[in-house]
């Protein structure tokens, strides 16, 4: 049994009706009984994942539609990120990303080579891009 596929079994145990997309690479999968449910709902192809289990998926940048595609259709679903062996609700996952994305913006930075200009445009871009992270 692939570690995928044990994860995916682990929570739906837990939490049957939650939908749960695995990152994979370029693509975010469903497997199984999600999978066959968004191939019917977003008319998805299945395919095999081994001989006993379906997949169908996207690709990782067009997450945002979908997710709003899926959440139009009422249905609950999460992203898995089997790397920090976590899942959560699109709009944490989504912002952990972007705060990610801030982190490797700043990590990048050279101080010592830097113009005020420069500076002033970064911080109001991190700034804009902070307003952007959803709070609850």
């Amino acid at each position: 049994m692939s570690k995928l596929y044990k994860k995916y079994l682990e929570l739906k145990n837990a939490y049957p009706t939650t939908i749960f997309l695995f990152k994979s690479g370029i693509f975010y999968l469903a497997l199984d009984k999600d999978a066959e449910l968004l191939a019917e709902k977003l008319n998805f192809k299945l395919v095999n994942l081994n001989q006993e289990v379906l997949k169908c998926g996207f690709p990782v940048n067009k997450l945002p539609y979908y997710a709003n595609r899926i959440k139009n259709l009422n249905l609950n679903f999460e992203v898995v990120d089997l790397e920090n062996n976590s899942s959560l609700n699109y709009d944490d996952y989504s912002n952990n990303q972007k705060v990610k994305d801030i982190i490797g913006t700043l990590r990048e930075l050279d101080a010592n080579n830097i113009t005020l200009k420069q500076s002033f445009d970064l911080l109001y871009k991190l700034s804009e891009d902070a307003k952007n992270i959803v709070s609850k």
